[in-house]
């Protein structure tokens, strides 16, 4: 997910999508070390798109504080 995406979303719609992909990411690792998965970087693109979430989440906590 793009950065301009997550900027259009509303708050609420950004912590269901974090726990979603929390989740997601979860299962890929359960899974990644029973059997390989067949592309490995999509753990990796699920650990940023949960950080670009976080950042935008804790972006938007300092805007709503000042």
């Amino acid at each position: 997910m793009k950065t301009r995406e997550i900027k259009e979303l509303t708050t609420k719609e950004i912590q269901e999508r974090l726990e979603a992909d929390t989740d997601l990411l979860s299962r890929m690792k359960l899974n990644h070390s029973i059997s390989p998965l067949d592309n490995p970087m999509q753990i990796k693109a699920a650990r940023r798109s949960i950080a670009k979430l976080h950042t935008e989440l804790s972006q938007r906590e300092i805007n709503q504080q000042q």
